[in-house]
């Protein structure tokens, strides 16, 4: 049986509806491409595939994920933006590997994901979504300090927070918005979420990693009129007072192809330049 690959391209970016037709040469060779739009609309049900390739930045790429993860089909994410920290492949490594990544086994990642439900003041439930990198908790407007009511699997005592927002990371999240905010880097293969406040009125909150399993809840006390979640900075749900986010790791998880050619380390030192040391001056021999 033939495979059924579509090509999901950010064609907004000129470099990716450049690099769009290398990648479709490449998988023309191995597989039937199929193209499809990249948006947020629920692909019909007619349309039937066996992998997926995404070209674009890692949010093109983190995008598709949600509208596809419900397939549980593998997705091979090709860098044509900034950073490509997700996105692994370039379209030269893309044809180095071609016969694995469109072969019957292609080395596969599992990524966590995180889901979130969001409880109104009387009770009601006004939404659920999903998130690859982060759930963000943001004030915004007019940027006064918000007040919330943290607890993590069913802690009656909890805690307060005070402060411009709490971040909800996935360890794959914890290279993005968590690590500008002073959160740790977690290693993609630890099951844990990342608590990270948002410039805490307090010495004493830390970041901390808790179970992927356990249930976060944060109660809004306090709020702006502009104050609402952010799921991988893509999706806005507006908070009022009194309102409540639950996150804990969802029951799906995302399929990635990995590139061979990368081991997660050298990933880290060349993308996020971890561990750089200062530019000394050369004081020769």
């Amino acid at each position: 049986m033939t495979l059924r690959a579509l090509l999901i391209v950010n064609r907004v970016k000129d470099e990716a509806a450049h690099a769009a037709e290398v990648v479709r040469t490449i998988m023309a060779r191995h597989a039937t491409v199929i193209d499809v739009e990249a948006n947020d609309e629920d692909l019909p049900d007619s349309t039937q595939f066996d992998i997926a390739v995404v070209v674009g930045g890692d949010g093109t790429l983190i995008g598709q994920t949600r509208r596809l993860v419900n397939r549980m089909k593998p997705i091979v994410g090709v860098n044509a933006g900034r950073l490509g920290f997700l996105a692994e492949f370039t379209t030269e490594d893309l044809a180095t590997h071609a016969p694995l990544v469109f072969g019957s086994a292609p080395p596969l990642r599992e990524r966590m994901l995180l889901c979130v439900d969001i409880i109104r003041k009387d009770g009601s439930h006004a939404t659920r979504g999903l998130a690859i990198n982060d759930a963000v908790i943001a004030a915004g407007s007019p940027h006064r300090m918000i007040e919330m009511f943290l607890s993590v699997d069913a802690d009656e005592e909890g805690v307060d927070i005070t402060g411009d927002g709490v971040i909800l990371a996935t360890p794959t999240g914890s290279t993005a918005y968590n690590a500008s905010a002073g959160g740790p880097i977690v290693h993609p293969d630890v099951a844990g979420i990342v608590i990270t406040p948002i410039c805490a009125h307090s010495l004493a909150f830390r970041p901390v990693v808790v179970a992927a399993h356990e249930l976060i809840s944060i109660t809004l006390r306090r709020v702006n009129h502009g104050t609402c979640v952010v799921l991988d900075g893509q999706r806005f749900v507006p908070m009022q007072d009194g309102d409540e986010l639950r996150a804990t790791q969802h029951v799906k998880k995302a399929l990635f192809v990995a590139n061979p050619s990368n081991r997660y380390w050298d990933v880290l030192r060349a993308k996020m330049r971890w561990a750089a040391p200062p530019s000394y001056r050369d004081r020769g021999p």
